[in-house]
């Protein structure tokens, strides 16, 4: 079996969808014991450091109308419902490497529904 570099494996995940990288984070937890987020989390005041041209926006809080937020997210992302549901009942991205005006309307969608959300 050929060894997976580095960049072919970078190529992959842009290749995957919000879910299915979820998915991979969860089965490396799985098989490794280790989070993979714990190593991003230390590793983001380096790249706090650098001006970035792209930002993600993500889900403080879903808010009291919560359906509302859960249509938005659908039609933001293309997941299906769970996963929508999922994302604003948990937290997390919407939209990650996107343009600074990009995620400008997209917070705005999402606060015009009830959510809670950040620019990172």
């Amino acid at each position: 079996m050929a060894k997976l570099t580095r960049d072919s494996f970078i190529e992959s995940l842009k290749e995957m969808s919000l879910l299915e990288i979820k998915e991979l984070v969860d089965a490396m937890k799985e098989e490794f014991g280790v989070d993979p987020s714990a190593v991003a989390v230390a590793a983001a005041p380096v790249a706090a450091a650098e001006e970035s041209s792209t930002v993600s926006v993500v889900i403080t809080d879903g808010g009291a109308a919560k359906v509302a937020v859960i249509k938005v997210v659908k039609e933001l992302t293309g997941l299906g419902l769970k996963e929508s549901k999922d994302i604003v009942d948990n937290g997390g991205a919407v939209k990650e490497n996107i343009s600074k005006d990009e995620a400008k309307e997209i917070k705005a969608k999402l606060e015009e529904a009830g959510a809670t959300v950040e620019v990172k």
